[in-house]
This record gives structure tokens, C-alpha cells and sequence, in this order.
């Protein structure tokens, strides 16, 4: 079974994007290990103009995404048990532990906004969960689809060549990646650390787990303290 990805968007044209190439697109194109559709949302408009937004109730600037036209173009969609995302600043964040749980399901359904936003009846009508790529507020919901999307494909069984790659990333166990390095041994009078130069597997598991550790310390106090909480529980 594919894991199964529907966008409804005002821009198809913005898609496949980064989506159509490298590893992720080879598992989309040739091998059917994923599928993507879009839904153009402009199509299920009323309007003879295509008009899908009208102003704020209460007033104020900019426009809003109709519930109507929204709920017609999800509804001509089968949904097959698959979440309901939408992308929005105001949303929770998205975190590793959502991509993960996401991609071990048929798929996605994901709603890309423009304007002021989309009517709220409609997120709560059809139970949408919103979602946050981070704390800035883009023009539309595109690019937000395009990293969430990305984020839960490469974890579909198959979609990287090399499953062991996914143990030692960032945020698995709440740590950042260890830094990486290779040819030329010297580069502007920085060398490869001479550890990984050993050919000494365990020293280089603990120095790259050192690494992972003081990096999430400096940049992540987070994700550190999450680790620790973890840690605690478990009796560590």
C-alpha cells in the first residue's frame, strides 16, 4: 500500500516541487511507494469568476477562504481514514514525533490557505488539525505542504535507499545530528577530526554521540531538556 498524499491548493502548479526529484521523486515516479494529487480549490467556487474568499465577518483587511468552497473541494475527496492537515502559523508545531506517527498511516490530506486564513467552521466541521512549520507567517500554505509533506515521505519504508540513515538524525531521542565530514582530509587548513580517521567503530559511535550531545545542549535547550525528562522517567 502507497502512502497517499492529497493537496488541496489554489496553486497546483506549486507542486511536486522538491517533491519530483532526488530519492523522494524516484519513489514517487517509478516505483509507486508514494502518490501525489492536487485539488485545484478555485474549481469548486460558485462564482462564475472563481471568486473562493469574501470579506471578514467583524470586518477588518484582506480576505477569507469560504467554508462552502473549502468543504466542496474536500469532500470530492476520499479520504480513506488518512489526517486532515492544515497549514497555519497559528497551528501546533510540527515535530518528528508527528511526521513519524503521520507516515506510518495510508496518507495525508493537507489544506493550503491564502488570504487572512480559512473559516473556522469548516476546520472544526471536518476536524482539521492545524500545523505550524515554524514561528513566521508565510504568504500561502504551499511551501508549509511542501516540508511537511517531504518530512513524512522519506520516512515511507523503501523512499531512502539506506534505512540506518534515520537512526542518528536530528530529533531521534531528542537530539540533533552529529556534524558530518568527508574528502578532501584538509580543507582551508581545517582537518577531518582524526577519530573518524580511526577506523575505531566504537570510539566513533562515542564521539559522535558526544557531539550530538553538546550540540543539542548549545542549540536546543529544548530538546535537552525533554531528554532529560525522558531519561529521568526511565530511570536513567
Amino acid at each position: 500500500m502507497s502512502f497517499d498524499v492529497t493537496v488541496l491548493t489554489m496553486f497546483p502548479e506549486a507542486f511536486p516541487g522538491p517533491l519530483g526529484v532526488s530519492l523522494i521523486g524516484t519513489a514517487w515516479r517509478e516505483q509507486g511507494l508514494w502518490r501525489l494529487e492536487t485539488v485545484d480549490i478555485r474549481d469548486f467556487s460558485k462564482d462564475k469568476r472563481g471568486f473562493l474568499d469574501d470579506t471578514p465577518a467583524g470586518g477588518g483587511p484582506g480576505q477569507v477562504m469560504r467554508a462552502d468552497v473549502i468543504a466542496s473541494a474536500l469532500d470530492s475527496v476520499e479520504r480513506r481514514e488518512r489526517p486532515l492537515l492544515y497549514m497555519s502559523a497559528r497551528g501546533r508545531p510540527l515535530t518528528q514525533e508527528r511526521v513519524r506517527s503521520w507516515s506510518g498511516g495510508p496518507g495525508l490530506i493537507v489544506l493550503c490557505g491564502r488570504f487572512e486564513g480559512v473559516d473556522q467552521r469548516v476546520l472544526d466541521a471536518r476536524g482539521f488539525e492545524e500545523v505550524a512549520v515554524g514561528d513566521a507567517v508565510l504568504a500561502g500554505g504551499e511551501a508549509a505542504a511542501l516540508v511537511t509533506i517531504e518530512a513524512c515521505v522519506r520516512l515511507v519504508p523503501g523512499v531512502l535507499g539506506q534505512p540506518e540513515s534515520l537512526s542518528e538524525e536530528s530529533f531521534e531521542d531528542h537530539l540533533l545530528e552529529h556534524p558530518q565530514y568527508t574528502r578532501p582530509r584538509t580543507f582551508e587548513g581545517r582537518e577531518i577530526p582524526e577519530v573518524l580517521l580511526s577506523g575505531h567503530h566504537a570510539q566513533i559511535g562515542k564521539w559522535r554521540q558526544a557531539q550530538r550531545e553538546e550540540t543539542t545542549r548549545e542549540r536546543r535547550p529544548d530538546l535537552w531538556a525533554k531528554r532529560l525528562a525522558n531519561q529521568q522517567a526511565k530511570g536513567k
